[in-house]
């Protein structure tokens, strides 16, 4: 990072996305460089793919300063890349997309001004006038509904992938298989406040989703995850600590 050091981390999980990955990249890095004063990372995290998206990253790294590619074996699942790119993440703040081009890198600044005018722990996007078929829009209506109406998040949107957070809070936050489908809800159950704005949202650049799985396969695994989700809310320790 150059600039104000350690200042924002984007992470961004990418499998089988060789059709995608580089104009997503470049894109991030013409938003952000147009920042003033802003010092930032990109971390690829390439998710045990099998295709060139391992070859086209480790290419960016190599030729592009603020860039950085780290690489799963085996492919491992959404949250564990996205715990890897974390864990690497070396900003104050960390911010996340998802690989196929439908989030803008516009809506990372605005989070991030957001997120520290409010004075909040994690800002999440609300995706206005969704690019994606009325059967996902209305199965994300359902699945949202049914999970805030459980958990008590009161998230709209938990399917954003925009979200810009302090890397500090990770410290309390254990990921888990599809943990990245209740993570403003973890940031709560830790005692961490979230708040929401609208963000833009695109059609996917190219290909299809490679992470996505049928309706129905998502509903039976959302309710066994949202069920443990649910019992861990009961049994999470809520407390402050003060020192004299």
């Amino acid at each position: 990072m150059s600039g104000q050091h350690g200042r924002l981390s984007v992470v961004i999980p990418f499998y089988n996305e060789e059709e995608s990955v580089e104009e997503v990249c470049l894109e991030v890095s013409e938003v952000l460089s147009a920042a003033p004063g802003l010092a930032w990372e990109l971390i690829m995290v390439d998710d045990g793919s099998t295709d060139g998206t391992p070859g086209i990253v480790d290419g960016l790294a190599a030729r592009l300063d603020n860039f950085r590619a780290l690489h799963l074996s085996p492919n491992s699942g959404q949250s564990a890349a996205l715990e890897a790119g974390f864990g690497a993440a070396r900003g104050e703040f960390v911010a996340t997309l998802d690989g196929d081009g439908q989030n803008d890198p516009r809506d990372i600044l605005l989070l991030l001004g957001e997120l520290e005018a409010r004075g909040v722990d994690m800002m999440c996007g609300i995706r206005q006038k969704r690019a994606d078929s009325p059967l996902r829009r209305v199965s994300s209506v359902i699945a949202n509904r049914v999970r805030s109406g459980i958990l008590k998040d009161r998230i709209t949107d938990v399917g954003c992938s925009v979200r810009v957070f302090k890397r500090d809070c990770m410290r309390r936050i254990r990921f888990f298989r599809n943990a990245h489908r209740f993570f403003p809800a973890l940031f709560i159950m830790a005692g961490f406040t979230v708040a929401e704005m609208p963000v833009n949202h695109r059609p996917r650049l190219k290909g299809a989703s490679k992470y996505g799985r049928g309706i129905n396969s998502r509903l039976w695994a959302g309710i066994a995850d949202l069920a443990g989700v649910a019992w861990l809310r009961k049994r999470s320790l809520r407390y402050s600590v003060r020192e004299g």
